[in-house]
């Protein structure tokens, strides 16, 4: 069950809205936690298991972390309680990739293969992990409040608008949301329109940009056109596809009274790459700054060691992705520009690069690397970037051309225009909720009929991580 499915909008969500606005306030947890697993069993109960394992874990380690009788205990406590939430992660995402390394030297060394097993990676487990750890670490430097009780932080661990793609939400951002929030037909309007222009986002830019991208990246031998049009195409996917998720997100947590952080900021306007990390899902680079960068010693050990540090990071963070060679490159381009910028002063906002040339530059430097984040193997993405340097020719190939619809270039120009302008639907709405209101009915109503109608929808691309 996805956010744009009809089971989703016709089905499960009104009837979860139906009762929890009717359950009484001290049972809307409970509401909150039963509708959030039914959420995720949709895909597979057996792997309510690892949700549920997680969040126990988690609350019981910060509970002994900050309550424990012994400074001793207390930190063991801690590295037990983020190791434990590691281990699952590793063990259902980097099994296969370790194992895989492990029997291609076993075999480059004349010893025999070794058996796979088959491990189905639970969605979402990603951004449950991750906000499982900042829990523990938080309540342990009191940084946060411990929850009430554990139907509270259950809840908050299997919040079903946000469980499957984030944002990464903290504990600490929400404590207060769980012991009291607002209620209001303003705010459930907000909320609808946020969800609408999501599923807009989603349905009528990413879904119909999606066909001609992966068209385009499973040529062998692309065109220099072909190569930058699939590298065009997948940057305008995946904005939309994954903000589009976030703004639905954000939505459906307003119309239960939650506000979330914003995850993106238009992205694509960005004048370097520092700033384009503060732009694109704000939320993961928030929690990679807190919980990885800044423990690693951030920019407090020396010139050489920030760089090492800013690089490390961003490796961590390309891995999180997926066990795959083209996250762990994709991690190292942007840590190493990352670096780079940092090397000639860049700091927040402020760009290093020439102002006529730092838009253009940076863009091209987030292209380059959604290549290798797209790409199946690094053989194909060199196989793309080959294609960009015109080694295969310029323009597009008959074979291709003909394939390429009206609606996939309309969706892709539309995604570009509202990008590249900065008036994306997510910040339109974060700062024009009033105006928003007016058409998010409408927008809900037509972007499902569309769903509804074409009876078929893509998973939105952050279920993979």
């Amino acid at each position: 069950m996805i956010f744009s499915s009809a089971i989703f909008i016709f089905g499960f969500l009104p009837f979860f809205l139906a009762v929890y606005y009717l359950a009484p306030r001290r049972a809307k947890s409970w509401v909150i936690l039963l509708g959030s697993y039914a959420f995720y069993g949709w895909w597979r109960v057996d792997y309510l298991a690892v949700v549920f394992g997680i969040s126990l874990i988690s609350y019981l380690a910060a509970q002994v972390a900050l309550y424990g009788a012994t400074e001793r205990r207390r930190i063991w406590a801690l590295r037990l309680g983020v190791t434990s939430v590691l281990l699952v992660l590793g063990y259902f995402k980097y099994t296969m990739f370790i194992l895989g390394g492990l029997g291609d030297l076993s075999q480059a060394i004349g010893g025999v293969g070794i058996t796979m097993p088959q491990i189905i990676l639970p969605i979402g487990i990603s951004f449950h992990a991750f906000q499982s750890i900042s829990y523990i670490v938080d309540v342990s430097r009191e940084d946060a409040p411990p929850a009430r009780n554990i139907v509270d932080f259950l809840a908050f661990g299997s919040l079903f608008p946000q469980l499957i793609a984030g944002p990464v939400l903290r504990y600490k951002d929400l404590a207060d949301q769980f012991r009291t929030r607002k209620h209001s037909v303003e705010i459930f309007a907000n909320g609808i329109a946020r969800f609408a222009q999501g599923l807009a986002m989603k349905v009528l830019i990413a879904d119909n940009v999606a066909p001609l991208a992966d068209r385009l990246f499973a040529l062998s031998n692309p065109t220099a056109a072909e190569a930058w049009l699939a590298a065009g195409a997948y940057s305008i996917q995946l904005l939309f596809d994954f903000a589009g998720y976030s703004a639905m997100a954000i939505g459906l947590g307003l119309m239960m009274g939650f506000r979330f952080v914003e995850n993106f900021d238009a992205p694509y306007t960005s004048q370097s790459i520092t700033e384009f990390w503060r732009r694109w899902h704000i939320s993961l680079s928030q929690w990679l700054r807190d919980y990885l960068y800044v423990p690693l010693g951030g920019n407090r050990r020396g010139t050489l060691r920030n760089y090492v540090n800013l690089m490390l990071t961003m490796v961590l963070g390309g891995l999180w992705h997926g066990a795959n060679w083209t996250f762990i490159l994709w991690g190292a381009w942007h840590g190493g520009w990352l670096a780079v910028e940092r090397m000639f002063g860049a700091k927040g906002t402020k760009s290093v690069w020439p102002k006529s040339i730092a838009w253009p530059a940076t863009m091209l430097i987030v292209m380059i690397g959604w290549v290798m984040f797209r790409a199946q193997d690094v053989a194909q993405a060199i196989a793309i970037y080959r294609g960009m340097l015109g080694l295969h020719g310029i323009a597009l190939s008959e074979e291709n051309s003909w394939q390429i619809q009206n609606t996939e270039i309309t969706a892709l120009l539309l995604g570009f225009a509202l990008s590249l302008c900065g008036a994306t639907l997510v910040s339109m709405t974060a700062h024009s909720p009033a105006v928003a209101r007016r058409f998010g009915a409408a927008l809900l109503m037509s972007c499902a009929c569309t769903a509804l109608i074409a009876q078929t929808h893509s998973p939105f691309l952050y279920f993979q991580f």
